[in-house]
């Protein structure tokens, strides 16, 4: 069983899944759902397309040219089974697709890393446009926090009172004795 990748959106295609389209010149295409499907359909470029990988590579979005890349190649050339060469080719592609991991979390680390700035700054623009709407609510702010303190402050208030007259009760009781 092969897992084929979709024509159009580059997602995993499932045996019994999908839909292939087989062309007048022989040329099949696998579809992982009908959204695809219809696109193709349309003609609508995948590249063109925001949800499609396709357009996520060209856009600069994921990585486009890495080495781990050549190990996804489909290969036609039959191996006779052999116990051993497998077991190396399965830890190879666990080992292949946890250095893809690290790369992409590397590339999306650095496509970031100005973003928090840039984010900082359009905040920084968006408050002093609109600095009437938030007037109402800091002043709002600083007499809830007025209600929190004196609040605070009663319940101290009251614990100091209470534990005041338990140390008269015990006094009392000592004296009695």
């Amino acid at each position: 069983m092969r897992i084929e990748k979709c024509y159009f959106c580059s997602s995993p295609c499932y045996p019994g899944h999908g839909i292939q389209f087989v062309r007048n010149d022989s040329k099949s295409f696998r579809f992982c759902r009908s959204k695809c499907h219809r696109n193709f359909n349309k003609k609508r470029n995948p590249r063109k397309v925001a949800w499609t990988k396709a357009y996520r590579k060209t856009r600069g979005k994921e990585l486009a040219v890495d080495s781990t890349f050549e190990f996804e190649k489909r290969r036609n050339r039959p191996v006779k089974y052999d116990r051993t060469l497998m077991g190396k080719t399965i830890m190879a592609m666990q080992r292949v697709q946890s250095i893809k991991e690290r790369r992409e979390e590397r590339f999306h680390a650095n496509r970031m890393k100005d973003s928090k700035a840039e984010k900082v700054s359009q905040a920084r623009v968006e408050i002093e446009k609109h600095t009437e709407l938030l007037a109402p609510a800091v002043a709002k702010r600083e007499e809830v926090m007025q209600n929190v303190l004196d609040s605070a402050r009663a319940r101290i208030a009251t614990r100091r009172v209470a534990k005041e007259k338990v140390v008269a009760r015990a006094a009392g009781a000592q004296m009695e004795e």
